[in-house]
Parts: C-alpha cells; structure tokens; sequence
C-alpha cells in the first residue's frame, strides 16, 4: 500500500502525465457525446418517418380502386433502429444503408441505394468511443509509458530506484500498472456515464470495459518489451509508434488488401444494371417471355396468367419479379461474398489487436458487418411478405377495400 501511495503522488507531480490523462478523459467524453448525439437524431428521424409513413398510409385509403395502382404508389418503411451501445460504435451504420423505402417492385433496384451524406466522410469515418479506444488511447499509453526507466537513467536516479526497490523491477511495474489503470479508468468512466444515459445493459458495457481493459493490457506488454533493450526515451518512443504503425494502420491495410483479393465479390453495379435491364427489356418482349419463368416460381397462379391487354399489371409485377429472379444468382454470390470477408476479417484481426477491438465493440453495438446483412435479409423477408400480400389480389382481380388495405404488412424493427 505505501508502494502504491507513493506512486500515487509521483503521478500527481508529473505534469506530462496528468496532460495526457486529461486529453484522454476529454476525447473520451467527446466521442461518447457525439456518440448518444448521432444515436438521438437517428432515433429522432426514425420516429418521424414512421409517423410519416403511417399517415402517408391513411391518406392513401380510398385514393386508388386498382391494386395494381396501390402496389405501385405504396411505399413501405424499413429501418434497423440503433441498439442502446450503439454510440459507442458506430460501425458499418456510417456506410451501410439502415433505411429503406420499400415497394412491391424489384427489389435489388432498392436494397443497395444508400443514403451515406458524404463518401469522404464516411471513408474517415466518427469520432466515436470505438474509435478513441482502440486508436487514440494506444498512443496515448505510448507517451505514458516510454521513458519509464529511460528518464531515471538519464536523470541518474535509475541506480539507487533498483537498489532501493524490495523486488527488482517492481517500481516500474507498480508504475505502469498505475498509469495503464488510470488511463483505462479515463475511458471506462465516460462510456458507463454514456452507457447510463442510453439505457446500455449492464452486460454491455461491462465485456466492453473488459475489451478496452484488454487492448490497454496489450499495449502495455508491448511498451514492457521495448523497455527491456535498455534504449533511450526517444529511440523508446519512434520503436512504440511504429509497433503502433504497423498494429493499427499497416496490418488492417493489408488484411483489407488480402480479403479483398482472396475473396472476390460480384459487382454490384452489374447486379443493378443486369436487374434494370431485364425489367426494361420485357416491355419489348412477348407475355409469354415473362409469364413462363414468374410460373416456374409461382406455379400456384398458373390459372391467371393470362394476358390478354397491352398491358395489365400483373404483368407488370410478373416481369418485376423476373428481373430479380435473372440477378438471383449474382446477388446470392454477393450475400454470401461479404459473409466469407468478414470471417475472413475476423479471423486475420487476431494479427490486429486494435482491429480485433473494433469487431468487439462493433458486434456489442449490432452495428458489424453481421448486422448489416441481418438488416438486409429482414428487408428480403418483408418484400416477400408485400408480394405475397399483394399476388392473389392483382391475378384474382380482388376489388380493394379498406378492410384489405389494413391487412397489409407491416415492417417491424429489430427493437419492436
């Protein structure tokens, strides 16, 4: 305990120290800020569409007496509302879509437009909690812990600290200890205040004290290792900034690099492009063209299929169909694609400590690559759930009634 007393007030006394502690604790407190910020105003807009999308629903009873018309003008709202640590790690909600305004149409035309507000922004990406942990505060261990030894020896005091000590080594490790403990305190203390805020589960914030205690831990290992060459402060400092280097920027470059190139992707311009064109080209194309591939998948309106007008709108929606079911193939490739390059990521972000932290923290906050596809499947779910709602009453002829209309689906959030 008086160890512990003592380092206590050498650390009070070492203005660098209590500077970097500090920059710690404000950029901590400003990401978890911005954080519940981003969290509040997407929550903020969501509430508002779907206030928007319910009254745009009741204005359109009674407007249309053609079911063909009422697929068509309807459009449905889809979301993936933000989990309660989601301020803590923004993740792929920065460059995926997480809303959608979905009609009976085509659906690969609609599940891949986003609404990302600025390319380069987004390719920076936030300053969120994920963010200052697994990058920042690295560095900022760095300068905490460099010169340990280094400066008692320059200062001549190294000698008589180890002759002194009751175990060899023991000041510097009660030493750093200390700062790694206060630098993981610095952190923690702002994401379980935001956490309180946003209502995070206890379980939540206690694994991501636990991935943020354990990326500290590393670091530490690291600047103890570099301390054992006996080098000077600065040669210390240039070797812990390139571990940091080539940690936290050269290793999850390649990585990026290397799943990239091992795990091709389909090109999802060609999935659009190879949809639009499909659909555009069966107005050219005789009924049959269309009608015999939409029976092939829906034998059960084989009856109905008959097409005796220019046009009709279940012909309409037939060849819709048909224009996703002819990029079926690419867009399956495409799922599946990014499902392999995640795995692929994570398993490689073990050569990555700060990356590895980042899928952490993503995965707790549902906003990792696995949320976005779950996201997408549910917009899947839900378009099938709109065409089979809408099939028998577009063959059938059914007359529309507000009695029906009510009966439509409804898309529920995964928070609902």
């Amino acid at each position: 305990m008086t160890g512990l007393l003592r380092e206590i007030r050498f650390l009070s006394r070492d203005s660098a120290a209590l500077l970097w502690l500090g920059i710690a604790v404000f950029i901590a407190v400003v990401s978890v800020f911005l954080g519940l910020r981003e969290v509040s105003s997407q929550r903020t807009e969501l509430n508002n569409l779907i206030a928007a999308d319910y009254r745009e629903r009741e204005v359109e009873m009674g407007r249309y007496q053609d079911w063909g018309e009422v697929a068509y003008y309807t459009f449905h709202l889809t979301y993936a509302p933000p989990s309660d640590f989601a301020f803590a790690a923004q993740g792929q909600r920065d460059t995926s879509p997480w809303k959608h305004n979905i009609r009976a149409l085509a659906l690969e035309g609609q599940i891949y437009e986003t609404d990302a507000e600025n390319p380069d922004f987004a390719l920076i990406g936030r300053l969120d909690f994920a963010f200052v942990a697994n990058l920042l505060a690295p560095l900022l261990l760095i300068l905490l812990l460099h010169d340990l030894r280094s400066a008692e020896s320059a200062a001549g005091r190294y000698e008589l600290l180890c002759a002194t000590a009751a175990r060899q080594g023991s000041p510097w490790l009660a030493r750093a200890a200390l700062r790694s403990s206060a630098l993981a305190l610095c952190l923690i203390g702002p994401l379980w205040a935001g956490g309180l805020l946003a209502g995070t589960d206890a379980a939540s914030l206690a694994l991501a004290s636990l991935v943020v205690v354990s990326h500290i831990g590393f670091w530490w290992a690291v600047c103890a290792l570099m301390e054992r060459f006996g080098w000077s402060s600065p040669v210390n400092l240039t070797a812990l900034v390139g571990a940091w280097l080539a940690f936290a920027v050269i290793v999850p470059a390649a990585i990026k690099v290397s799943v990239e190139s091992i795990v091709p992707l389909p090109d999802g311009g060609e999935i659009l492009f190879t949809q639009r064109e499909a659909v555009n080209d069966a107005w050219d194309l005789p009924k049959d063209a269309t009608m015999e591939p939409f029976i092939a998948r829906h034998p059960e309106w084989a009856d109905y299929t008959e097409v005796g007008q220019p046009f009709e709108w279940k012909w309409y929606y037939a060849f819709q169909q048909v224009g996703d079911q002819t990029v079926e193939p690419l867009s399956l490739a495409f799922r599946e694609g990014r499902i392999r390059r995640d795995r692929f990521a994570g398993s490689l972000a073990w050569l990555s400590p700060p990356a590895l932290a980042e899928r952490a923290l993503q995965a707790l906050a549902g906003t990792d690559v696995a949320a976005t596809l779950a996201y997408e499947q549910q917009v899947r779910e839900f378009h099938t759930a709109l065409r089979k709602y809408y099939y028998p009453r577009l063959f059938r002829d059914e007359p529309v009634s507000n009695a029906s209309l009510e009966q439509r689906p409804q898309f529920r959030g995964t928070s609902e």
